[in-house]
């Protein structure tokens, strides 16, 4: 056992000393945004209002759509379970196995995309905490439906949801943010043509989702976009700058390495 644990250590880009290094930051850094998240939750009446405030806005650029897109799809049943799948999984399953993908084989890219996603976290935690806000779900009135609730057993209500999840948390969209920032950084890293493309077409079907499935408003996806391009340029310009031979985008460290 002992010779396989160092077999193992061997064949880990960093070895394991590294590979526990980034599983203890992740577990801090998930608890302490879950928490911050749950703990900002309590706003009810302002998280309402804030949600009208979207609506109106998107009713005076003419681009409230998403109750007519629900209503048009939602007698397509394969295609809302499609969507209710994808939404409880992207955030999750594939972010995670994405990371795990990175972490052991483009190993060189992985931390500047580490930091990309911890600066992502910061940013939206600010939005969730300065403008709680209801999410389409939560608008019955409006003609929306939440599909997530009606065909699956997750349930937002109880005592560990209410702790680990903000029900107002809805700008910007952090599913919308994540799946960005894999997308893009999927589609440079990869060298498979089919890989590249699906990578390409990520964040787009991740935002349809969100939509169809009630969870944001469009308003909201193209926040978290923004939270993601701002990540990038934060990652890029300030941390990459502290470590550039660890943080830094890994062609951007080889030509700092080879100047040296």
């Amino acid at each position: 056992m002992p010779a396989l644990i160092v077999r193992i250590g061997d064949w880990l880009p960093r070895g394991w000393p590294d590979l526990f290094r980034q599983l203890l930051l992740y577990v801090l850094a998930d608890t302490v945004y879950e928490v911050s998240r749950g703990l900002a939750d309590g706003r009810a009446n302002i998280a309402f209002a804030n949600g009208e405030r979207v609506i109106d806005t998107e009713r005076t650029l003419g681009l409230f759509f998403e109750p007519g897109l629900q209503g048009l799809l939602h007698n397509f049943d394969w295609l809302i379970d499609f969507a209710n799948t994808i939404y409880l999984n992207s955030q999750f399953t594939v972010a995670l196995g994405f990371l795990i993908w990175m972490y052991l084989f483009r190993n060189d890219y992985y931390y500047f995309f580490r930091n990309m996603l911890f600066v992502s976290m910061g940013l939206a935690l600010v939005g969730y905490i300065g403008f709680p806000t209801a999410p389409p779900r939560m608008y019955p009135e409006y003609g929306f439906i939440d599909t997530v609730n009606a065909q699956s057993s997750v349930n937002h209500d109880s005592a560990v949801a209410k702790l680990f999840i903000n029900p107002f948390a809805a700008v910007p969209s952090m599913h919308c943010a994540v799946a960005l920032m894999i997308g893009s950084t999927g589609f440079m890293v990869c060298k498979n043509w089919f890989a590249r493309a699906f990578w390409a077409g990520w964040p787009l079907l991740v935002a349809w989702v969100t939509i169809v499935t009630a969870n944001h408003y469009w308003v909201d996806a193209v926040l978290g976009w923004g939270v993601a391009g701002l990540s990038f340029l934060i990652a890029s310009r300030v941390l990459a700058e502290i470590k550039p031979e660890t943080w830094a985008w890994s062609r951007e460290a080889e030509q700092q390495r080879a100047e040296a």
